[in-house]
């Protein structure tokens, strides 16, 4: 992260010399901004999009409080329902091709899916969007991600979205989506690659006795627009310590 912090800092002092300033968010739904889901009349499942309350944008905005005299371009590059595997299919069209100065990865949410069968292919496919990045020059941060439900809510009505619950409920709370972040860490520490641990936030939430299924906009896996601001400071944090 020494490089990006570097840069904002250059640019802050001297804006005619130095290059813009721009951060990529490969990830998923959470990176794309989705929060609540609704159904169609057609019967499929879609979700609200609030780019607005995205992490990615409240760490534009906070960048800004910092850096005014700094434009921080931000590149979206999250997929609904996306996991690492296609990320690492489309990581030269939506990533490097734009040659950001800091690349943010965050997946693991919809690998989990795969369940501990699906964990090699994801540690391959982490591992490979880490080295390509590197392989690039671009900097790179890997965001590990919220955790899912741990009960099925009461706030749920349609049989879908409920058997949906059911199913994140049993990765979350029989430790399949820790062994993910647990190999996400792995693979991170092997490359020399910064992990902003946001997931461990979360588990020290639930350790403290609060009701994090209460913290998820779709009560299933996509954080609240306050929560997307624990991922926005997290990230802060991480840019400004430079580690």
């Amino acid at each position: 992260m020494l490089k990006f912090r570097e840069k904002l800092i250059a640019k802050a002092k001297n804006n005619w010399d130095v290059g813009s300033v721009t951060v990529a968010f490969l990830g998923d739904s959470v990176t794309q901004s989705c929060f609540e889901l609704y159904k169609h009349h057609d019967g499929s499942i879609d979700a609200y999009y609030d780019a607005e309350s995205a992490y990615h944008h409240y760490l534009k905005r906070a960048l800004a409080m910092l850096y005014p005299s700094v434009p921080v371009n931000i590149i979206n590059a999250g997929i609904g329902g996306d996991v690492a595997p296609h990320g690492l299919e489309r990581l030269e069209r939506d990533v490097i091709a734009r040659r950001p100065d800091l690349a943010v990865v965050c997946y693991g949410l919809n690998d989990a899916w795969g369940g501990l069968d699906g964990l090699a292919a994801y540690e391959e496919a982490l591992g490979s969007i880490l080295d390509r990045l590197a392989g690039e020059g671009i900097e790179t941060l890997f965001m590990t991600p919220n955790m899912m439900c741990t009960e099925v809510s009461c706030h749920l009505e349609d049989e879908a979205i409920l058997e949906m619950a059911r199913g994140a409920v049993e990765l979350q709370n029989s430790g399949v989506m820790d062994r993910y972040m647990e190999s996400a860490r792995a693979v991170c520490a092997r490359r020399g690659v910064p992990v902003c641990d946001c997931y461990a936030q979360w588990k020290q939430l639930q350790a403290a006795g609060v009701n994090t299924t209460e913290l998820l906009s779709n009560k299933l896996n996509h954080p609240t627009r306050e929560m997307n601001w624990l991922f926005a400071v997290s990230l802060l944090r991480s840019i400004l310590s430079g580690e």
